[in-house]
């Protein structure tokens, strides 16, 4: 008997109930606040689900995993669709720029970032690993989206391989198109972005943020300069207060 999706996708909603806590199910919808059902089970617990499901069945194929995907997704319902990213990370091994397209799509639908970071940093970032040039191409595109989520992901998309030691240059040209913005969630994404690459990288991290602490708002200078050495923290930090007022 072939692989059943649906069954699959049923099999790990009832593990998650049978986990969760109606107390905690309210408290994550109004902290997310979401339309979504919840069931109230923890991430952790969701992505201990995911990850034996994936141990389990390390011989699926990549028409399977998206079909089990599309079957978790399918029902609205928080801890389905997080168990599906979780699913997406486990098997990126089997992703490739072809599925670009559907994460696309569900990020769209995402609209938190409890799912879209994930999918972006996790799932993105891997086929971006394994497919750097194809996968880039789709980011620059995702960067002009009118879809700030889609915007973010075109940013985190960019973090696990820069963390690698990948070339900052694309991500700092999308960068530099949304430092301007005003949405929270760009201004945190470049800053955290930023962030993790001075850790290594901190003088490439100075150069691009120097010329920039006019344009910069405050929650991607506090990000970004976070673990810059010191001398160079304070000096970018008092650029930015003397070009304008801390947002």
């Amino acid at each position: 008997m072939g692989f059943d999706p649906e069954a699959a996708a049923d099999d790990i909603e009832a593990e998650l109930r049978a986990a969760g806590t109606p107390e905690r199910a309210v408290q994550e919808q109004r902290y997310l606040k979401s339309d979504l059902e919840f069931a109230g089970a923890t991430v952790w617990q969701i992505r201990a689900a995911a990850k034996d499901f994936v141990r389990q069945h390390a011989g699926i194929g990549h028409d399977d995993v998206v079909s089990l995907v599309e079957a978790l997704w399918r029902k609205p319902m928080h801890e389905r669709r997080q168990a599906a990213v979780v699913l997406l990370e486990g098997y990126a091994g089997l992703l490739d720029p072809a599925d670009l397209q559907r994460i696309e799509r569900l990020v769209r639908e995402s609209r938190t970032w409890a799912l879209v970071d994930g999918l972006a940093g996790d799932v993105v970032g891997a086929i971006f690993a394994a497919h750097p040039v194809e996968t880039t191409r789709v980011l620059d595109l995702w960067a002009k989206d009118a879809d700030f989520w889609i915007r973010r992901s075109s940013l985190l998309a960019e973090l696990r391989p820069l963390r690698a030691g990948a070339d900052l240059a694309p991500f700092l040209r999308r960068a530099d198109l949304m430092l301007d913005e005003t949405e929270f969630f760009i201004r945190k994404a470049i800053g955290w972005v930023l962030r993790e690459v001075a850790k290594r990288r901190p003088g490439e991290v100075v150069a691009w943020l120097a010329p920039r602490t006019d344009r910069a708002s405050g929650v991607t200078m506090r990000e970004a300069v976070k673990y810059l050495p010191a001398e160079e923290r304070a000096r970018l930090m008092a650029a930015y207060r003397e070009k304008r007022p801390a947002t």
